[in-house]
């Protein structure tokens, strides 16, 4: 028994299973962490995250907060201090007032805590948590912070930030997807021939996104970014397969077959149709799996297995649902808005090279453009995007790196890990060189905070275990230079030389850092990814058409779609988060080379079938682009729509570019596609298996 004809009898199993592994599935969902700290995706084995290892394993230190309190009297300071001390995973609570000692003349102190003591205006808190900075007890203990607090406490900080983006995202992510079904489903009703057709598709795409989802289980954890946008890449990239089953189906029912013989057919050729198409689409996801920076592989792996999933839904699920609602499908079909295409066909095979050399002309712009495409790796800005347009009310962490900022001309901090042994003149020797690097605003070490009129022994014991161990010594450093920047990261360079001067095992670590380890790594991942994908695909393609050449056209065809879709963002200064422009180009690769598949595909089989090369291309654009259409248009309405109502910046930049790489995508294969096959149909027949002999000068 063939696989059509098994799910054919099979059908009323299927579905109750179907609908019973929805319930794992959603057990897996709810129990899926979500981990919003891009930071931590980084190799265990750089030095910053060695040394964020050593601070928690020796001070049972792991995130902390700068919390800065504007117009509050001293009391007011000390009881809200001794409130935060007692919040679940806040292992200390350092206030530079705390550090004197009143038998010592304040003029004794150094200048970093006379500073702090007579600033009248704002006071600042240094709050450490026993637990990482994007762990949950840590999210919780901030909330917490932030409930005691008053309007005029601002807590700044990596954990404030990730907390924000936490609570933007557990009110958006749902909604993300009910978007994407609603546009997705107004799309297919229009440029399908059925008005129910579609619910059914949803149906059956919505069950594989669960199964998707629930699955994650497997890997404990996922990114918010995969959590936010899997689920509607999988909407808008799997609907085709669902396309494909349905056009089979109604096709042979038009020619008079009974609904299940019909069926085991559609779903026998719907198999083989979908498997070069989901192949290429897997293998541009895998690819980013190759990313030495881990949140590639994350993304990668989750929507590897949701196309996975939505194939065998396709085949598997969709035509149980079609089969028990045949009757209805049959009685509201409708006339499809796509318009006849055999006019576009003829214009575009008698024409071909006003296309290609328009698209050569544009090729110099797009390969500039996308040369020039700025790239940011300021997680800040990955949120908020446009400072102009920022929402206060749902991002405070942002008002409160700005008071900080204003109130102490602190703009990040970071944290230095010292021998615990180095003595107190080499500690403020140190401390000193580093306070006079281009941008340090202040440097809070235990030697730096007591200075050299006054010993060790007279820094309070509170003080003295929270920043000191054993072993190690912490010492916190506050730039004037934002995370990411040229001048931070020139900063961060310095600061690591003089450590290792004093210290040659010392190690700079926190989110300025780790972000310079950041952008070194991925900038070499971003070109390996790229090339690993082209190789893929050029394999699939060479084994799936049987052709030398057809990889070679087909990648090129969609390559230039990318550059210009990828290079519109260099002429408009579109600022780029530093995972979009990756993850944007192996996505549309993956996803978009399928339609130049199908049209490769159906002019192949045309040639063969004995037609010369004009009435074969011609016959292939008719029969292909109503199938490019709905495929392009339904995936543009899924990601256009989250694109326009996500708060996330790089969410909505992410989407913006995937629904426009798929509209260019399709207007480049439509165009410039048919053109190549015209050019280039001699090596083709020459190069492709069974198409040998075929260029008899038939035109």
């Amino acid at each position: 028994m063939n696989f059509g004809k098994a799910v054919v009898k099979l059908r009323h199993v299927i579905l109750v299973v179907a609908f019973v592994l929805l319930i794992p599935s959603m057990f897996g969902m709810m129990k899926t962490k979500i981990n919003y700290d891009m930071l931590s995706y980084l190799p265990s084995d750089m030095e910053t995250m060695k040394g964020q290892d050593l601070m928690m394993d020796e001070f049972h230190k792991g995130g902390f907060s700068i919390i800065v309190l504007e117009n509050m009297k001293t009391d007011a300071v000390t009881k809200l201090k001794n409130e935060i001390e007692k919040v679940d995973h806040v292992d200390s609570v350092v206030n530079l007032q705390s550090v004197v000692n009143p038998s010592v003349p304040i003029s004794m102190y150094p200048k970093v805590v006379q500073d702090n003591i007579n600033n009248k205006d704002a006071t600042m808190l240094v709050a450490f948590f026993d637990t990482s900075t994007s762990e949950e007890a840590t999210l919780n203990a901030v909330a917490k912070i932030r409930t005691l607090a008053n309007k005029n406490t601002y807590i700044a900080g990596m954990t404030s930030f990730v907390l924000d983006l936490k609570n933007i995202m557990e009110t958006e992510a749902v909604k993300y997807v009910a978007i994407a079904v609603v546009m997705q489903l107004i799309a297919m009703m229009l440029l399908l021939d059925s008005y129910v057709a579609p619910f059914l598709f949803l149906l059956s795409i919505g069950m594989a996104i669960l199964y998707n989802m629930g699955s994650n289980i497997i890997f404990g954890e996922i990114s918010y970014i995969s959590k936010a946008i899997a689920a509607v890449l999988q909407l808008g990239v799997t609907t085709d397969y669902s396309i494909f089953l349905w056009h089979s189906y109604m096709e042979k029912l038009d020619d008079g077959m009974e609904p299940k013989p019909a069926m085991a057919e559609a779903i026998n050729a719907t198999l083989v149709s979908v498997t070069g198409s989901s192949i290429t689409t897997v293998a541009g996801f895998l690819a980013l799996c190759f990313m030495t920076y881990a949140m590639g592989k994350d993304l990668g792996l989750v929507m590897a297995k949701g196309v996975v999933f939505g194939v065998v839904c396709s085949v598997t699920v969709l035509p149980v649902l079609i089969l028990t609602f045949t009757k209805v499908l049959r009685k509201t079909r409708h006339k499809t808005l796509i318009p006849n295409t055999d006019r576009i066909a003829k214009k575009l095979t008698q024409k071909y090279a006003i296309y290609i050399v328009i698209f050569l002309i544009l090729l110099v712009p797009a390969i500039y453009g996308y040369n020039h495409s700025n790239t940011s790796y300021d997680l800040t800005k990955m949120v908020i995007g446009n400072e102009a347009d920022i929402d206060e009310s749902i991002v405070p962490f942002y008002t409160a790196n700005n008071k900080l900022s204003k109130d102490f001309g602190i703009n990040t901090s970071y944290i230095i890990l010292a021998d615990a042994k180095m003595s107190a003149k080499d500690g403020r020797a140190m401390s000193e060189e580093i306070e006079n690097v281009k941008g340090v605003k202040s440097v809070l070490g235990e030697d730096r905070l007591l200075g050299s009129a006054i010993p060790r022994n007279m820094l309070p014991s509170e003080l003295s275990t929270s920043l000191r161990s054993d072993k190690h010594q912490m010492i916190l450093v506050n730039s004037k230079y934002r995370v990411s920047t040229d001048e931070v990261n020139k900063q961060v360079d310095t600061v690591n030389n003089i450590v290792h001067k004093y210290d040659k095992n010392g190690s700079v670590i926190g989110e300025a850092p780790a972000t310079k380890d950041l952008i070194k790594l991925t900038s070499t991942d971003f070109q390996v990814v790229n090339w690993i994908s082209i190789g893929l695909v050029f394999v699939i393609i060479f084994f799936v058409l049987r052709s030398i050449s057809f990889p070679f056209i087909l990648i090129l065809v969609i390559e230039l779609a990318i550059y210009i879709n990828m290079g519109i963002c260099g002429f408009t200064g579109v600022e780029l988060p530093f995972i979009v422009p990756v993850c944007v180009t192996t996505i549309q690769l993956g996803s978009t080379v399928d339609y130049a598949i199908l049209m490769s595909t159906r002019y192949k089989t045309e040639r063969m079938g004995g037609l010369g090369k004009h009435e074969a291309v011609d016959a292939a654009v008719q029969a292909s682009i109503p199938s490019i259409l709905v495929s392009a248009l339904g995936f543009f309405a899924a990601t256009f729509s989250v694109s326009v109502y996500s708060n996330i910046y790089v969410i909505s930049l992410m989407c913006s570019l995937l629904a426009r790489g798929a509209i260019i995508s399709m207007i480049v294969v439509i165009f410039l596609l048919p053109s190549m096959l015209m050019a280039f149909d001699h090596i083709i027949c020459k190069t492709t298996r069974g198409m040998k002999g075929l260029n008899n000068g038939k035109a």
